[in-house]
């Protein structure tokens, strides 16, 4: 019998995928259980709009975080901090202070688990820093540490 899973299940497959189980299984534990619709022409057709909806949605996902990486490249945030003798810095500036900052000059919102810090920043300075936006896109983000 084919059914169209709704979840995932062991063995069988990944959700909303179109899969062919056993007579019995399908019956008795798949379709009592919510775990499966039966495939008929109706129930088909709603999988492939679905599809065809998600695959929208990721799409216009994916142009967004282009568009903010295009963004990205133009600007660059300031960030004031105290620090000591020699350019250093009492403590360090976080990817929490970077977004933030970013929010406040320039209205972008990124979250702080987004931007990529290779070493924490302990002195005054410029820095790129690398924004995984998803969708396999990376922006590059200027920020200057200043003294305050």
């Amino acid at each position: 019998m084919k059914v169209i899973l709704l979840q995932d299940v062991k063995g069988q497959g990944k959700k909303g995928q179109l899969v062919d189980a056993s007579d019995g299984y399908a019956r008795n534990f798949l379709l009592p259980r919510k775990l499966a619709v039966a495939a008929t022409a109706e129930n088909l057709n709603t999988m492939k709009m679905q599809e065809k909806a998600k695959k929208a949605q990721e799409a216009a996902e994916k142009a967004e975080a282009e568009a903010i990486a295009a963004r990205l490249k133009e600007l660059s945030v300031k960030i004031v901090a105290k620090g000591g003798n020699g350019g250093r810095l009492f403590g360090a500036v976080t990817s929490k202070e970077i977004a933030d900052a970013l929010s406040a000059q320039h209205g972008i919102t990124i979250n702080k688990s987004k931007i990529v810090q290779d070493e924490p920043i302990k002195a005054f300075g410029g820095y790129e820093l690398k924004c995984k936006l998803g969708y396999e896109v990376v922006g590059t983000l200027k920020v200057v540490v200043a003294e305050g």
